[in-house]
């Protein structure tokens, strides 16, 4: 340990275990020097092993919470970027929907039929049309780009959402 004369500031290297009164040797003031306490070996462990054991734990929970996210969402994901409103050449008016759908997997996916959703304010259905993107095949994060004319939309219509046909849960016909 290093111990410096408060009076003429000549330094010492001296045992970590003195404590009590010093005399400097060139000027002769004396002092007190008090000997640092010595943490715990264990302690220090201890102390050690928490912050792992912390890491771990925000590292598990960080992984857990983005495969949960994934999974909710699925492989793919569908989402509205853009709405347009134009007017065919029969003066009436049209919304161009505009997204994308993204592969958020690590496979290759076909990608299904596309729905767009009317929905009025309170999040109620009031229109789904059915659509066939471009893409058949999407390659592990890709996206592709798509492109609907909706046909006239009812009143109300406050929100507009893109949704992919479930492919896990086929429809059987009735005879």
């Amino acid at each position: 340990m290093k111990i410096k004369c408060d009076f003429c500031k000549t330094e010492y290297n001296t045992d970590s275990s003195v404590s009590g009164t010093v005399r400097c040797a060139v000027c002769g003031h004396a002092w007190s020097v008090v000997a640092p306490s010595r943490r715990s070996t264990w302690l220090m462990f201890f102390a050690s092993l928490c912050a792992l054991l912390s890491a771990i734990i925000f590292t598990v929970a960080v992984i857990t919470q983005y495969h949960a996210k994934n999974a909710v969402r699925g492989p793919l994901v569908a989402s509205v970027t853009a709405l347009e409103t134009t007017t065919d050449e029969n003066g009436i008016s049209r919304v161009v929907v505009t997204g994308k759908i993204e592969n958020v997997s690590n496979d290759i996916y076909g990608v299904p039929d596309l729905i767009i959703v009317s929905l009025d304010e309170r999040g109620n259905v009031l229109a789904r049309q059915k659509f066939m993107p471009s893409a058949t095949l999407l390659d592990s994060g890709g996206v592709v780009n798509f492109s609907h004319i909706l046909s006239p939309q009812p009143a109300g219509v406050k929100k507009i959402a893109a949704q992919l046909v479930d492919l896990q849960t086929p429809t059987q016909d009735k005879k």
